[in-house]
């Protein structure tokens, strides 16, 4: 089975004014994704805003590198049979129904 990773980017400033109903809804959609996708996720984790991050290059700066508007929010470590059966979970996110959403799927290096 191959690994792939789940990349949940959005609009933070959407984020930061979300309805606690909105949230509410936005966190049943990943226990449903969760249950749905069972024993295949093998992790994953909501992040802080990117405010918080520090990018290392040269010499160290805050924040992220380049001005966006979609920010990487979370990820998800999924096992799966091949990369539709990764997408088919992965359209199960619920911020690709948010309207600002995006989930990038990328395949994780097999060194093994």
């Amino acid at each position: 089975m191959a690994k792939y990773l789940l990349l949940i980017y959005g609009d933070e400033q959407r984020w930061d004014t979300e309805t606690p109903a909105e949230r509410a809804e936005k966190d049943a959609g990943h226990r449903a994704f969760n249950a749905a996708a069972g024993a295949a996720v093998l992790g994953g984790h909501e992040l802080e805003p990117s405010a918080t991050a520090t990018t290392l290059r040269p010499t160290a700066t805050d924040g992220p590198f380049l001005e966006t508007k979609e920010a990487l929010g979370g990820f998800y470590v999924l096992e799966a049979p091949d990369l539709d059966a990764a997408l088919a979970l992965a359209a199960l996110l619920p911020e690709l129904k948010s309207g600002h959403g995006g989930v990038e799927v990328r395949p994780i290096v097999d060194h093994g």
